[in-house]
């Protein structure tokens, strides 16, 4: 358990000298995609690590928001290469709150209530995947707080990566293109984002309609 506690007060000094890293290279305060881009820019070759370090930080400690730093990578770096940025930041975020949360909570919660199937080692695999990705779909849910909240339960790390990282791709693209494109073509983003939720809407609706199909029969709790 020491051992454990030790990692986890290495990380967060890691975490708090990179907030004086970025402090000090004089990250603008108000932290708006449009002055964050300008200063990445100004980076040169650090920008995009500066950027996911900063988006690892929103996410392990939680109240900075993503969404506004995937809107900066579009517009600092493109909407491909600033939502590969964003995205892989992001996921090195996840697993580390993953990880602090295993660390220091399963263990101790597991204890407190052993018949519970989502904490169980033998907990349905595939019932935990898929709440991760649908989560992570809708981002009105706090990306940081779920990120702790997998770490308690059985879901096994691979699976809670992938599942983390294809759920937040469509909203990273999105938000990328608000920040690359919007000021360009913002009936475009717009219509993207708005297909984005349709599909989000319309997939639980469907499933429910057709519980005999492939896809439902797939979705099925299993382990």
């Amino acid at each position: 358990m020491r051992f454990r506690i030790a990692i986890v007060v290495l990380v967060a000094a890691a975490l708090a000298g990179a907030w004086w890293l970025l402090q000090n290279l004089g990250m603008p305060a108000d932290l708006t995609p449009g002055s964050l881009s300008e200063w990445l820019g100004s980076r040169g070759a650090a920008g995009p690590l500066l950027l996911m370090l900063l988006m690892v930080i929103a996410v392990v400690v939680g109240p900075i928001p993503t969404l506004p730093i995937s809107a900066t990578a579009g517009l600092a770096f493109g909407i491909v290469a600033g939502t590969l940025i964003a995205a892989t930041g992001a996921l090195v975020g996840a697993l580390a709150a993953f990880w602090i949360a295993r660390c220091l909570g399963r263990d101790l919660i597991r204890e407190r209530f052993p018949d519970n199937p989502v904490l169980a080692a033998d907990g349905s695999q595939r019932f935990l995947t898929i709440a991760i990705l649908v989560t992570r779909l809708v981002p009105l849910f706090s990306f940081a707080l779920i990120s702790y909240a997998a770490g308690v339960t059985a879901i096994q790390t691979w699976r809670f990566a992938v599942a983390t990282f294809i759920g937040m791709l469509p909203m990273t693209v999105v938000f990328a293109g608000l920040g690359n494109t919007f000021r360009l073509n913002p009936l475009l983003t717009v219509v993207a984002a708005l297909a984005i939720l349709a599909v989000m809407v319309w997939l639980p609706w469907s499933l429910s309609r057709h519980p005999r199909s492939r896809l439902a029969r797939w979705l099925r709790l299993s382990r």
